[in-house]
């Protein structure tokens, strides 16, 4: 598979920030080892842009008419490699090549048929949206691996997605509409099309990890036959007879959650896969509950956290590094050892490089700011994982698996 042209700019008309794309796209798109003959692009904009996705829509559409198929969503701030766009308006476009008969875009308006099998799926939805979290677990029952990726768009203004299939066998549609409002859409990707992906949680567990043995709808009441409170306050050291002391350690403080204890905490000290971080958004004294903001059942397993900017760098490092061993040959030619290796890559993406383009859905409560700086977060992933092609957005949940996560980030990239 070839390496994905892509593009991003930011400028405050959208025609501007159009062009600086399509620039940068027409450039690679005639560059050896890039695909020349993409026919899915995935398009990113910021909330700035979001009363005129129609608009911008249209324009990529008839400026690229060799791409039939466009996917993606809009967000508080967008990614690209490097770079994020946080409170200014920016866009990001990436053009795939993938074989026409191992994709489909669906959307609420053009479902998924039973003529494909999906193997995995690229999920945007609407986080207003009634039951959207059930809607996802379903999603992911049709598709052959249970898996997806993807997040909920984030806007201060209108959420809008973008959704056009002509699977591949059309050239161009010109004035076409692709922009719709609540659901989900995406692109369903066939047994073909090859993906690495990985979530990271950036949160360090505290404590061991305990069975709920007493729960009513959202309160934790035991842990282990132990109150939670009580738990809780042991694990965090700390007391509510210095009130002050405590709320500052509980606002930092988090809880994970999964279905099994034994896949709370790996053995490496990190949380699990299944596992979803939710907030701790009350105490109650009478029962010596911990109430906490999602539903809870007796047998689910659970461990709290907390989140900082050392466990978030570390731990976003981590599924980099897991996803270049898992690409990675035995051996590697010397140019792109020596590539892979460098501390901080500053060629562009060989083509011989094990990945043809990536996507990655952040938390909009994490990207730059939490991590030290401005675009620290995707230096990281730059740093960690190459100089490759890569966009995405940061929204407001992010979707991998069949659950709806917070607070992290979802990496997936494409052989």
């Amino acid at each position: 598979m070839a390496l994905f042209p892509y593009g991003h700019a930011t400028h405050p008309q959208w025609q501007m920030a159009a062009g600086l794309v399509l620039a940068q796209l027409r450039a690679q798109l005639v560059l050896p080892g890039h695909a020349n003959h993409p026919t899915l692009g995935l398009l990113y904009i910021t909330d700035h842009y979001a009363s005129q996705a129609r608009e911008i829509l249209d324009h990529l559409s008839a400026e690229l008419p060799e791409v039939t198929d466009w996917s993606g969503t809009v967000g508080v701030g967008i990614a690209a490699s490097n770079v994020e766009y946080f409170d200014e308006p920016a866009l990001a476009v990436m053009l795939c090549a993938v074989p026409p008969d191992q994709y489909r875009v669906f959307s609420g308006v053009a479902p998924l048929t039973s003529t494909f099998t999906p193997h995995t799926a690229l999920v945007h939805a609407d986080a207003g949206t009634p039951d959207v979290a059930e809607l996802i677990a379903e999603m992911a029952d049709r598709t052959a691996t249970g898996y997806l990726f993807g997040g909920l768009a984030s806007s201060r203004s209108d959420v809008v997605q973008f959704a056009v299939g002509g699977n591949g066998n059309l050239q161009g549609h010109g004035k076409a509409s692709g922009v719709f409002r609540g659901g989900l859409s995406g692109v369903a990707f066939g047994e073909g099309v090859q993906i690495v992906s990985r979530v990271t949680q950036g949160c360090q567990p505290i404590g061991a990890a305990r069975r709920i043995t007493g729960a009513d709808g959202n309160l934790v009441v035991e842990l282990d036959g132990k109150p939670a409170l009580d738990v809780l306050l042991d694990d965090l050291e700390i007391t509510l007879q210095q009130p002050q002391e405590a709320m500052a350690v509980l606002r930092a403080t988090l809880v994970g959650l999964t279905q099994a204890t034994e896949d709370v905490v790996h053995r490496t000290g990190h949380f699990g896969t299944d596992v979803v971080v939710r907030h701790i958004i009350g105490l109650d004294p009478r029962r010596r509950g911990v109430a906490i903001a999602d539903k809870v059942d007796e047998g689910m397993g659970l461990a709290f956290c907390r989140r900082d900017v050392e466990t978030a760098r570390m731990d976003l490092v981590r599924i980099c590094s897991e996803i270049r061993e898992e690409l990675e040959p035995e051996e590697l030619p010397l140019a792109l050892a020596t590539m892979l290796a460098a501390p901080d890559p500053v060629s562009g993406p060989a083509a011989t490089a094990p990945i043809a383009g990536a996507v990655y859905v952040s938390c909009s409560g994490r990207g730059g700011p939490h991590f030290g700086g401005p675009s620290a977060e995707l230096q990281i992933v730059r740093r960690a994982l190459g100089d490759v092609p890569l966009v995405g957005f940061f929204a407001g949940g992010e979707i991998a698996r069949s659950h709806l996560y917070g607070y992290t980030g979802v990496l997936t990239v494409f052989r």
